[in-house]
């Protein structure tokens, strides 16, 4: 009789563990998510909204002088037999703003050619503030007879140019490699600065 009442305060105090450990595995989580975010332990694990002062949207690019605007004009000069244009002739854009436009090129020969494009800028001071992430300019393509390609040109113009310079002019000329590399493009800006002897003599 003994025994009998012994083993029965052992089921029961075995089985007052058993609940205790199921309601504490069933608190835990709410008790982890409460030190969690009095520390911020695992503050990497919360949401944006979750994380005290922080907004859900991306914070804004400060580099960006929304206070000028800058015209880009996009040119595209041809020396041989292909289609080559910008999908866009011009721009409004902030310094500092990345920007991406699109070139588009086909080979309507019937063979196929291997071509580079050179960049070239007007006014010429606007070349060293012109920053392009992205350029078709840094590689040679191989273009099979008939194949069109668009290429994207992602630039950005530096907040330092100078505040006279309001419009860029960014022209490329499409040369095959291999074939005599034809001199930079000749803008009006330039064409205003060389003497007309001198352009005739080029």
């Amino acid at each position: 009789m003994r025994l009998k009442r012994e083993n029965f305060n052992m089921m029961g105090k075995l089985a007052v563990i058993v609940l205790g450990m199921f309601g504490f595995g069933y608190a835990l989580v709410p008790i982890y998510k409460a030190i969690c975010e009095m520390t911020g332990i695992n503050v990497l694990a919360l949401s944006d909204r979750q994380i005290p002062g922080a907004t859900s949207s991306s914070p804004a690019n400060t580099q960006v002088d929304r206070t000028r605007t800058i015209t880009v004009e996009f040119d595209a000069n041809s020396r041989g037999p292909w289609h080559f244009k910008p999908a866009q002739n011009t721009l409004q854009v902030h310094p500092g703003e990345l920007t991406t436009v699109m070139y588009e090129f086909q080979n309507v020969q019937n063979r196929t050619m291997s071509a580079q494009a050179i960049p070239s800028y007007a006014p010429a001071q606007a070349g060293a503030h012109f920053n392009k992430l992205e350029c078709f300019c840094f590689s040679q393509y191989t273009l099979a007879p008939g194949e069109k390609k668009q290429w994207p040109v992602a630039f950005v113009i530096d907040p330092k140019l100078s505040k006279d310079v309001s419009t860029i002019t960014l022209s490329y000329t499409f040369f095959e490699v291999g074939g005599k590399t034809p001199p930079a493009p000749v803008t009006p800006a330039t064409t205003a600065a060389v003497p007309p002897e001198k352009q005739a003599g080029a």
